[in-house]
C-alpha cells in the first residue's frame, strides 16, 4: 500500500523557524516500511522558505496569520500539498495532530478527499489521544483515528483496509461506521522499545531543508510518571515510563552520524535524567565508545546532582532545559501540582552554574488563581537563579489535563468546540469560553499590562551580550565541525532580536 504520512504546517503559515522534523511519523514510517508498504513522510511545516521570526514569546501574535492562511485554500501550502498528493498518488493518508495544528489537520483531510474521495484519511498523535470523538465527529472528511502509540495499531489498521477486514478487534482505533464513531478498546504500550525501528529520516520530503542538527533529534524512552496538571503527557502516557537499551541508542546515533553528519543531538524525553543509573551508564558508553558528539535534553531541578551533571558534561551535554515553572510555592503545589519547590529550584541553579552546562528555564503565567504578586514573584526568581536562557509562556488550557477538565467545571473553560471555532479563533483562545474574562483574579486589561511588562523584562534579560556570548561558547564544539551551523544560529538570533 502507497502512505503518506504528513504533518500540518503551522509555523511555516507565520513565517516562524521550526526545528527538527516530524519524530513520530518517522516512527510509524519505518514500522510500516518493515510491513512491506511504500510509504513517505511530507512534513508540510518544514523551514523550506525562509523564515523571519524566532521570538516565540510573540508567538500568538501571529496567530491570526496563521487563521487567515490555513482557511485560504488557494495558499501556496495548500497548492504545495496538492502538487504532492497529485504526484504520490497515495492510497492512504495519516496525519499527525497536535491541538495548536488542528485547523490545518482538518484541512489537510478537506483537500485529501477533493482529490480522491475514497482516500482513507487517518488521524493520530495527542489530540486525537484525548479526543477521538472530536476528531471524528468535527470533520467529515476524516475516516480513523489512532489513539496513543501508533506503532502496533496503526499497521493493523492499515492491513485491515487493504484487505478490508472488520476494523472492531483493533486496539487503539476508533472509527466510523454506519452514521456513528466507535471506539475499540485501549492499545497495550510497546513494553519492548528496542523492538520497535528507528525512524526512518530516510523517507522525509524536502530533506534538504533540514540541517544536520534537525536529523539529531532522539528520544531514549517514553512517558513521564509526573501529573503537572497543565500537560497533556500523564493523559497520552498515563504515567507509564520506558526505557530503550543503551546499546540502542548509541546506535542510532551512530547510524545519524554516519548518514547526515549530526554532532549536536537532542534528547527530547519528557525529562532525560528520572533513570539516574541509566545516565550514568550512557554517559560512559559514549566515552567508551569515543562518539564525539554534544547533546541536549530535558530535566528536572529535582533530578540533577553536581556528580551527575559533571558526568554529562565529560560525554558532551552543552545544553539542559528545565521547568521553573512559577516563583510562588503556592501554584507550584497547589495549582500545578509539579512536585518541586523554591528551594529545589534554586538549589538547582546553584549546581548548574558551579558545573557550567548552559541552561535554560522555562516559565509560565496566568495560571488559574494566579494574582499579580505571583506573577512578580516569577520573575524575582529569574533575577535570583540567574538560567543562560528563559522562556516564558502564558497558560492555556488544552484537553487531557487536569487544569482543562477544572477549569470546565469552574465555567472558563469550554467543553466542546465546533469546526467554525478552530478555523475562526485564535489557537490562544481556543478553549476559553471569553478571552476577556481568561483569568479570576484580575481584569483583562490588567492582565495584558502585566503579560507585556513580563515579556519585555524576558526579552530584556536573554538580549544580555553575556547570556548570547554564552550560548554560542557552549556551541563553539558545533561550529568548529560544522561552520554552517554558526551562520545558522547568526541568523536566528537576527530574527529573535528584531
Amino acid at each position: 500500500m502507497k502512505i503518506l504520512l504528513i504533518d500540518p504546517p503551522f509555523y511555516r503559515f507565520i513565517k516562524y523557524y521550526n526545528r527538527f522534523f516530524p519524530l513520530g511519523l518517522a516512527y510509524l514510517a519505518a514500522v510500516l516500511r518493515d510491513k512491506g508498504h511504500e510509504v513517505l513522510v511530507y512534513d508540510a511545516d518544514a523551514n523550506v522558505e525562509e523564515a523571519d521570526e524566532m521570538d516565540f514569546s510573540v508567538l500568538e501574535n501571529k496567530y491570526h496569520e496563521y487563521i487567515r492562511d490555513v482557511n485560504d485554500l488557494s495558499h501556496p501550502i495548500w497548492n504545495e500539498l496538492r502538487d504532492v498528493l497529485n504526484e504520490v498518488e497515495p492510497d492512504l493518508v495519516g496525519v499527525s495532530v497536535f491541538t495548536t495544528k488542528i485547523a490545518a489537520a482538518f484541512r489537510i483531510a478537506e483537500v485529501v478527499k477533493s482529490l480522491n474521495p475514497d482516500t482513507p484519511v487517518v488521524v493520530g498523535g495527542p489530540h486525537p489521544s484525548v479526543c477521538p470523538e472530536e476528531s471524528l465527529r468535527l470533520s467529515p472528511f476524516v475516516d480513523f483515528a489512532v489513539r496513543g502509540e501508533g506503532e502496533v495499531s496503526f499497521p493493523q489498521l492499515v492491513e485491515a483496509i487493504e484487505s478490508g477486514k472488520p476494523y472492531e478487534n483493533i486496539k487503539g482505533v476508533s472509527f466510523k461506521a454506519e452514521g456513528s464513531i466507535h471506539h475499540n478498546e485501549p492499545a497495550e504500550f510497546v513494553r519492548e522499545l528496542d523492538r520497535i525501528p528507528y525512524p526512518a529520516r530516510d523517507l522525509l520530503i524536502n530533506k534538504s531543508s533540514y540541517t544536520s542538527e534537525d536529523m539529531g533529534l532522539v528520544m531514549t524512552g517514553r512517558g513521564c510518571p509526573f501529573e503537572c496538571t497543565f500537560c497533556s503527557s500523564s493523559g497520552v502516557w498515563h504515567r507509564v515510563v520506558r526505557f530503550r537499551s543503551i546499546e540502542n541508542i548509541i546506535d542510532e546515533l551512530r547510524q545519524i552520524q554516519a548518514g547526515y553528519g549530526t554532532v549536536q543531538f537532542s534528547f527530547k524525553d519528557d525529562t532525560f535524567t528520572i533513570n539516574r543509573r541509566m545516565v550514568l551508564e550512557f554517559c560512559r558508553s559514549i566515552r567508551d565508545k569515543k562518539l564525539k558528539a554534544s547533546w541536549d535534553c530535558n530535566a528536572r531541578v529535582n533530578l540533577i546532582d553536581e556528580p551527575l551533571l559533571m558526568e554529562m558534561k565529560a560525554s558532551g551535554c552543552n545544553g539542559i532545559k528545565m521547568g521553573i515553572e512559577s516563583g510562588s510555592d503556592r501554584i507550584l503545589r497547589e495549582v500545578m501540582k509539579k512536585g518541586i519547590t523554591i528551594a529545589q529550584i534554586e538549589s538547582a541553579a546553584r549546581i548548574m552554574w558551579k558545573v557550567g552546562i548552559h541552561w535554560t528555564g522555562y516559565f509560565m503565567m496566568g495560571l488559574p488563581t494566579e494574582t499579580k504578586e505571583e506573577m512578580l514573584q516569577t520573575l524575582e526568581l529569574l533575577r535570583r537563579i540567574k538560567p543562560d536562557f528563559a522562556s516564558l509562556s502564558v497558560y492555556e488550557p488544552f484537553p487531557g489535563t487536569q487544569l482543562y477538565e477544572s477549569g470546565v467545571t469552574a465555567g472558563y473553560v469550554a467543553d466542546a468546540l465546533t469546526l467554525e471555532d478552530y478555523y475562526g479563533k485564535s489557537p490562544k483562545y481556543y478553549y476559553m469560553k471569553d478571552p476577556k474574562n481568561r483569568i479570576d483574579t484580575m481584569s483583562d486589561e490588567e492582565f495584558r499590562q502585566i503579560e507585556k511588562a513580563m515579556k519585555s523584562s524576558f526579552h530584556r534579560y536573554n538580549s544580555s551580550p553575556v547570556r548570547i556570548c554564552k550560548r554560542a561558547r557552549a556551541r563553539s564544539a558545533l561550529y568548529v565541525r560544522e561552520p554552517a551551523a554558526l551562520l545558522g544560529d547568526f541568523k536566528k538570533f537576527l530574527a529573535w532580536l528584531t
